[in-house]
């Protein structure tokens, strides 16, 4: 089953604060549960209502950040779409364990470069 799954980015991390971010990954993953298609977009200025306006908007499925106020995420939930808060770590780290079903809520993915 295709879905369409959204990050906010701070650089190549996860944003710290879901309202904060002003750039996202956003991805779409194929029958076969890898990324078909992808795009980070750039956003005019941080706003936690434009932001879920453009979830909307792109029919995204999951949602995965760090911070996120407690209205936002009930917003969210209300709309059916799966959000996986308070996650730190590299976006590529965490889409990787969102894919092998590894991801929850709260998920620290922070490694050392030897």
């Amino acid at each position: 089953m295709s879905k369409r799954i959204l990050v906010t980015l701070y650089g190549s991390d996860v944003a710290p604060r879901f309202d904060l971010a002003t750039e996202i990954w956003l991805g779409r993953t194929g029958e076969r549960n890898i990324v078909e298609e992808e795009r980070t977009i750039v956003l005019p200025h941080a706003s936690a209502e434009e932001l879920c306006h453009l979830i909307l908007r792109e029919h995204v499925d999951v949602v995965i950040c760090c911070g996120i106020e407690e209205e936002y995420y009930e917003y969210l939930h209300w709309k059916r779409i799966e959000v996986f808060d308070s996650v730190v770590g590299r976006s590529k780290d965490v889409i990787n364990a969102y894919l092998a079903k590894t991801l929850r809520p709260g998920s620290v993915l922070v490694f050392r470069d030897n």
